[in-house]
C-alpha cells in the first residue's frame, strides 16, 4: 500500500500543490513563532536598510482568522488556475509578486507605515491566472478579470468590509490589493511578451 501511495504523494509535492503546502506551512510557522518585529513590512525600518521586509511582510498575519482566510484564498486560487503553473513557475511568481507588493507599497503609498498579510499577493496571483484563462480561450476569464477590477476599484472608494476589519483585528490595506492587481497584470504582460519574442507567431 505504501508503495502505491508514496509515488503519488511525491508527485503532488513536486506539483503546484507542493508549493502551496510550503507557503502554507511557512505562514503558519511564522504566525506561531511571532516574528513580526523582525519580518513585518515597516516603512521606517525598510528605509534603514531592512529590505527583506518588502518580501517577508506578506507572509505574516494579524490573527488566526487573517491567516485562515488568506491560506484558504491561496488554495482556492490554485484549484481554479493550477493548469497554468509548474511548481518552479508558481514559486518564482509568488516571490516576484511578494517583492512587487513591498516595492509598490513603499514607492507609492508613503503614508502606509506598516503592513502584514498575503491578500495583496493573492490579488496578484488571481489576476495573473485570469489573464492566462483569457489567453487559452476561457470566456470565464474575462468575467473574473472584470470582477476583480471592479472589486479593487470599489475598495479604493468605499474601503473594505467592516466585517473583515473586525475579523482580522486591523485595517484592511486596500492599497495592497491594488498593488497586487497591478503586479499580477504586469507579470502576465511581461511573460506574454517574453514568450512572444521567443516564439513569434
Amino acid at each position: 500500500m505504501n508503495l502505491l501511495i508514496s509515488p503519488l504523494v511525491a508527485k503532488k509535492l513536486k506539483s503546484p500543490y507542493g508549493v502551496a503546502l510550503f507557503i502554507s506551512l511557512l505562514c503558519i510557522g511564522l504566525f506561531f513563532i511571532h516574528q513580526d518585529t523582525l519580518l513585518a513590512y515597516r516603512r521606517l525600518e525598510i528605509a534603514q536598510g531592512q529590505w527583506w521586509r518588502l518580501i517577508t511582510g506578506n507572509l505574516l498575519h494579524t490573527n488566526d482568522w487573517h491567516l485562515a482566510m488568506n491560506l484558504a484564498g491561496l488554495w482556492a486560487i490554485l484549484l481554479l488556475h493550477k493548469q497554468h503553473y509548474s511548481s518552479i513557475g508558481l514559486l518564482l511568481l509568488l516571490l516576484v509578486l511578494c517583492l512587487l507588493q513591498g516595492l509598490g507599497l513603499y514607492l507609492f503609498f508613503p503614508t502606509l507605515l506598516g503592513y502584514v498579510g498575503l491578500s495583496g499577493v493573492l490579488h496578484g496571483l488571481f489576476s495573473y491566472g485570469v489573464i492566462q484563462d483569457c489567453r487559452v480561450g476561457f470566456k470565464s476569464g474575462y468575467l473574473l478579470l472584470a470582477g476583480v477590477i471592479i472589486k479593487v476599484a470599489y475598495e479604493q472608494i468605499q474601503g473594505a468590509s467592516p466585517e473583515v476589519v473586525k475579523l482580522i483585528g486591523a485595517r484592511v490595506a486596500t492599497e495592497a490589493h491594488l498593488i497586487g492587481l497591478i503586479s499580477g497584470l504586469l507579470c502576465a504582460v511581461i511573460i506574454y511578451a517574453l514568450q512572444h519574442i521567443k516564439n513569434p507567431v
